[in-house]
């Protein structure tokens, strides 16, 4: 099966087996289900607006369509990490929030502001759509779905803890290497509207983590999230005694570093239409490399 993306039209030529069947369309449907996985709603909404058809042996699916961007462009300088017809993957830098919350009197751009302006910039109109989130202060890789195949699909692959993603960090003071793994349910803090903490009563909360270095005054970890709550690394390290340089909502000392010392390092997910696995790598920003170099020296 080849494809080709021909303006708003995918275009798939999937054989003569599917082309000499009696009823195509009823063979197609079948085989977009059964062997590409294309996502049942997508496949009624294509056939409810003429969004499927045969053009002799090929068969096209209407899967870019002219859509609302939803947001203001805004343009920054954006490191593309990965991009394709499906998926788009950029480094957040820290400080910039992932979209806009709401709040009066907000002027700074967001990251779904500048992906607006990269599709802009690109000649494509689409709907931003990013499909998972970071804190403001943290680092790291974004993955955004640039159709409604990819958004459905990743949108799934989410709840079902299929992507992966995986962060450096450095805690404060020694952490022992025998943590391996922090299992503590996180709710929210009724003394402070925007803190976490461990709670009985709280969301169960489970981080995987890895001791790679310890420095005199810090130690560098790597870490996984079985479960994906708010502030759930910061809350499950400060809560042992060990928050992340930089954090000052959670004890962290500012120091060395003015912003937690939190990066997402690898991003891994399934290609929403080929089904390959994609695994993303984004490098430490600077003020991470300084940090390690600082703690390095006082080793």
């Amino acid at each position: 099966m080849t494809w080709t993306r021909r303006g708003q039209w995918l275009e798939l030529t999937p054989g003569k087996g599917l082309t000499g069947a009696k009823d195509r369309d009823q063979a197609a449907a079948a085989w977009l289900l059964d062997t590409l996985g294309m996502p049942d709603k997508l496949l009624k909404q294509l056939q409810a607006n003429k969004g499927l058809e045969w053009k002799g042996d090929r068969l096209r699916l209407a899967l870019f369509p002219v859509q609302p961007v939803g947001i203001d462009p805004v343009w920054r300088e954006l490191p593309v990490l990965f991009e394709d017809d499906f998926c788009l993957v950029v480094h957040k830098p820290s400080g910039m929030n992932i979209h806009p919350d709401g709040r009066k009197g907000e002027t700074e751009p967001t990251l779904d502001h500048v992906v607006a302006a990269h599709y802009q910039m690109q000649g494509e109109d689409i709907a931003v759509r990013h499909i998972h989130r970071l804190d403001q202060f943290t680092s790291g890789p974004v993955l955004y779905a640039k159709n409604d195949w990819a958004q459905l699909k990743l949108d799934e692959d989410m709840r079902h803890k299929r992507i992966a993603r995986s962060y450096v960090a450095f805690a404060q003071g020694r952490v022992s290497s025998e943590l391996r793994v922090i299992d503590l349910p996180i709710g929210k803090d009724r003394h402070h509207k925007q803190r976490r903490r461990v709670s009985p009563t709280g969301q169960t909360a489970v981080t995987h983590v890895r001791v790679d270095e310890v420095f005199k005054q810090a130690t560098l970890v790597r870490l996984e999230l079985e479960t994906g709550r708010t502030h759930q690394i910061r809350v499950h390290l400060s809560h042992l005694g060990h928050p992340l340089l930089g954090d000052a909502l959670y004890g962290g000392s500012t120091a060395l570093i003015n912003r937690q010392a939190l990066h997402g390092e690898k991003l891994a997910f399934t290609h929403p239409f080929t089904g390959e696995r994609i695994e993303i790598t984004d490098p430490w920003p600077n003020d991470m490399q300084h940090l390690y170099a600082k703690l390095s020296m006082r080793h």
